[in-house]
């Protein structure tokens, strides 16, 4: 067995505050400022979890749904570009009705518990038009971002308008708005010119003026009214970060689709995203991807763009592994950072402009801005949602300790290169002989393979822990995990645990604990016998040791470990399975929180439950604490109820109607679709997927393009609730347009003619489906 070894002991962190220039109070005084390693509220560590969505980029009337669904997911702060040229593609003219409502959008977060961040601009970049500059700048006399009193006057105007738009809904005046974000990347990136693209292929500066211009920028935002706790800029890749006026935020992507604008450029390299580094260390002050301009432990390591996906470009088509997500996001943590902030979170569609056709950038699709979000542009649940979910409940849970804990490496870690995959990955966070062990077995871009039959020991408080106790660990490939160490469980001291924490709970003065077991491993506790009185366990066995009670559970079963301690203290720790832990939620129901294990998606209002069920006849739903009382089912019905062991179980009937509609294949490429007038009866989204071969996937209706799709090789997925009144009257048509080979332009005609010839070309349409979204409520 291979055993890695890290001294711990005498671990500690050393926190301060008072340095940083943010922080305010709200009216019903509650306040939220920084120490140097995390975020407060009211001087109690908050850990941050930012989530992008555009409202822009979305339909209104589905803006409230798709913020619970986050909110279910953990997110406790909703990020958004605020475009310009979306609000102002036409010089003068502001546009804030319908999906640009922004007002209406911090008001739902707000009305849902969530804070805001709000990211100004001007610059935006988020694959819009011009970065999000309006056309109408092009060929101005003076310098785009710069401090050019000509540029300046357009950005103070559009800040003015924001201002109006936001006014009342700020943190100082009770409002959702914690935070702005000033530019984005300045004197990093710029965007193409889109006017230009294709001739002389201009582009928009990436900036010059330093921190000069953040500066002014924040001026003239609190000028406008713009006035927040929080004021935030981009500080990756050199750019212009003042970090006396704002807090630098940082992030990273495993998937590269621009890099593949460089022809010499034929693989995508294997990133370092997924090594372990401390980020919050003044003696390794610089690594890939973090060279700040400060010293590193005098300001959060906060985040706001890791990669929750990445869209597709036309030079690159990528699936992104919801495995990576959760990998990163395990990574960010285990290196010091206490605020995660994912682009995107949700996916959305780039609306259409009023002069310029589409508001894309070239290199994307012209609407669909998918970009393989956890939710995605339809409101669809992936499963990188579920995983990070599980994330996101255990950081806000132990937030009081782990935002507190410090990072410790193997001195081995920093010598790590991407390629190397037999080494183990593993970091701990730790305080007061406390803490977690990150282990990672993902990278990109590389296969990876099982780890197998590894352990660890741990000097700490004295002593050396050793995990397991005896025996060896595996992990499976592309797996991460996170394990306790010397965690106190209400009083008991688990000494370790080859589990993933999920959640506590606590019912009727007893403390409840959630555990999964991750990929590949065989799980096992292992409990101090100090303070433990009893211990039983169900689908398990428990073994006396010198080092502790050790409990083997057995696998694939939901074991329950039941524990009392010398005063009388009752504790239950539930070991799930890895698939039931994906289908876990944690809602407020009927007075108070509850535990649910269920296919369907969950949105808990203060009015009940809503469960999304996607193309199921039947859905599971298991509850914890179990109730008393009958449930009431709009939508299905109860068709039977189980309330023994744990969790109350029900198995719920859906209501559902035929979806129908005709196909007529025109061509291997084209089809014509027609939708029956009940198609859409019951329905709170009707998904079509469509598998193709080609090279790009077109929708219309009467002539009108209502999508679009790079071909990656996954299921073309349409959310056409939005266009029900349409396709009741009006045909659909589906175009793919060919992947080519030896094409190229004839043009030696003496009469201005050119045409392409083409030596090969594949477009086929191989299926198309509908998929029923429906909702039950529960009351």
């Amino acid at each position: 067995m291979k055993r890695y070894y890290l001294d711990v002991d005498n671990a500690a962190k050393k926190i301060y505050s008072g340095h940083i220039k943010l922080g305010g109070s709200n009216p019903q005084g509650e306040r939220i400022d920084f120490t140097n390693y995390y975020m407060q509220r009211n001087k109690e560590p908050f850990f941050g979890i930012c989530g992008e969505y555009h409202y822009s980029r979305y339909e209104e009337s589905s803006w409230e749904d798709e913020i619970i669904k986050m909110k279910m997911c953990g997110v406790n702060i909703i990020s958004t570009y605020i475009f310009w040229i979306h609000h102002e593609e036409v010089e003068g003219v502001f546009d804030w009705e319908e999906n640009k409502n922004l007002r209406r959008f911090v008001e739902l977060c707000g009305k849902h518990g969530l804070y805001v961040f709000i990211r100004i601009g001007p610059f935006n970049h988020g694959e819009v038009r011009n970065g999000g500059i309006p056309d109408w700048l092009f060929g101005q006399p003076f310098a785009i971002r710069s401090n050019d009193e000509g540029y300046l006057f357009y950005v103070r105007r559009f800040y003015d308008a924001i201002g109006k738009q936001v006014r009342g809904l700020l943190y100082k005046d009770g409002g959702a708005v914690i935070g702005t974000q000033i530019e984005n990347e300045y004197m990093h990136a710029g965007a193409p010119w889109e006017i230009t693209t294709g001739v002389s292929n201009e582009w928009l500066s990436s900036g010059g003026d330093g921190e000069d211009h953040m500066k002014k920028l924040k001026s003239m935002a609190r000028e406008a009214g713009i006035e927040t706790p929080v004021y935030t800029c981009t500080a990756w890749g050199g750019a212009a970060a003042p970090v006396d006026e704002m807090l630098p935020l940082w992030g990273g992507y495993a998937f590269w689709p621009w890099i593949f604008y460089d022809d010499d450029v034929k693989e995508h390299p294997a990133t370092p995203e997924y090594l372990f580094r401390d980020h919050h260390n003044n003696k390794l002050s610089r690594c890939y991807n973090f060279e700040p301009g400060y010293k590193p432990e005098d300001y959060p390591y906060a985040c706001c763009e890791m990669g929750g996906g990445m869209t597709v470009f036309y030079k690159y088509r990528f699936t992104v592994p919801p495995a990576s997500v959760e990998a990163m996001t395990g990574i960010k943590v285990a290196g010091g950072c206490n605020f995660v902030g994912y682009y995107m979170f949700h996916g959305g569609s780039n609306p259409k402009g009023k002069r310029n056709g589409y508001l894309n950038e070239h290199a994307t699709p012209k609407i669909s801005y998918d970009f393989q979000a956890p939710l995605g542009e339809f409101g669809q649940v992936r499963e990188s949602y579920k995983r990070l979910k599980l994330l996101h409940y255990f950081f806000i849970d132990f937030a009081q300790d782990l935002c507190r804990m410090k990072t410790m490496l193997p001195p081995e870690a920093a010598k790590l290169e991407p390629e190397e995959i037999e080494t183990l990955r593993y970091a701990l966070r730790v305080k007061n002989g406390s803490g977690f062990l990150f282990i990672n077995n993902y990278q990109d871009h590389v296969e990876t393979r099982w780890q197998t039959d590894f352990g660890f020991a741990f000097t700490m408080d004295g002593g050396q822990l050793k995990l397991p106790y005896s025996g060896g660990l595996s992990l499976a490939r592309d797996s991460s995990c996170i394990l306790p160490v010397n965690l106190n469980l209400a009083g008991i001291t688990l000494r370790y645990a080859s589990a993933q924490l999920i959640t506590r709970l606590d019912f009727d003065g007893e403390a409840y604990y959630f555990f999964f077991t991750p990929e590949g491993m065989r799980t096992e506790y292992c409990f101090a016998d100090e303070n433990l009185a009893d211990l039983s366990v169900e689908n398990g066995v428990c073994k006396k040791t010198a080092g502790g009670t050790v409990v083997y559970v057995e696998e694939q079963t939901t074991a329950l470990i039941k524990l009392t301690t010398n005063t009388g203290k009752k504790i239950t720790l539930c070991t799930l399975t890895r698939e039931q832990s994906l289908n876990l939620w944690k809602a407020n129901f009927r007075g108070r929180g509850r535990i649910l294990i269920t296919e369907a998606n969950v949105l808990a209002t203060e009015d009940g439950l809503k469960l999304e069920c996607v193309d199921r006849d039947r859905v599971s739903l298991m509850m914890f604490p179990p109730l008393q009382e009958e449930i009431a089912v709009t939508g299905g019905h109860c068709v039977t109820k189980d309330v023994s062991g744990l969790f109350a179980g029900y198995l719920i009937a859906v209501n559902r109607n035929p979806i129908c509609f005709h196909i007529n294949r025109v061509s291997d490429s084209k089809a014509v679709l027609t939708f029956a007038p009940d198609s859409f009866t019951g329905l709170k989204e009707l998904l079509l997927r469509i598998g193709y071969e080609g090279d790009i996937g077109y929708a219309f209706i009467d002539g009108e393009l209502i999508h679009d799709n790079f071909c990656n090789g996954t299921a073309w997925e349409i959310g056409l609730k939005r266009f029900e009144q349409n396709l009741l009257t009006k045909q659909m048509y589906i175009s793919v347009s060919p992947l080519k080979k030896g094409s190229y332009v004839k043009n030696d005609s003496a009469m201005a003619a050119r045409r392409e010839v083409v030596a090969e070309e594949t477009a086929v349409i191989h299926f198309v489906k509908a998929a029923g979204v429906y909702e039950i409520i529960i009351v």
